[in-house]
């Protein structure tokens, strides 16, 4: 057993190595990835991910209370997931990038 390996050769074994996440890159993953276990969050999500939208619209798409919507949003915020902007009295979310909207798609593209 060379390398400290059972099943991996020393040169696939240096390689999966170089690819191990560190601590610091696994907590903002599982933080990210937490986005998509819950199904509310989702669902803002893929509507943020055609158009930014307020909470009241969020609420009246989704048929959820503007308590719940807001509180995902702020949760999504604290994450990094979302932005927000004002036009005059309204309060926009949009994503913050739009790979979270490819990993909806992805997701999809895996159910399919």
């Amino acid at each position: 057993m060379a390398g400290g390996y059972l099943a991996l050769n020393e040169k696939t074994g240096a390689m999966v190595e170089k690819y191990l996440l560190d601590e610091q890159t696994l907590e903002e993953l599982v933080s990210v990835f937490s986005l998509f276990a819950d199904k509310t969050r989702l669902r803002i999500l893929s509507v943020l991910t055609v158009t930014p939208t307020c909470v009241t619209d969020l609420s009246n798409l989704l048929k959820i209370n503007q308590t719940t919507v807001s509180h995902q949003l702020r949760l999504m915020r604290n994450i990094g997931a979302v932005n927000c902007f004002r036009e005059g009295k309204i309060i926009y979310y949009s994503l913050k990038s739009e790979v979270l909207g490819d990993i909806i798609l992805k997701g999809m593209e895996f159910l399919s």
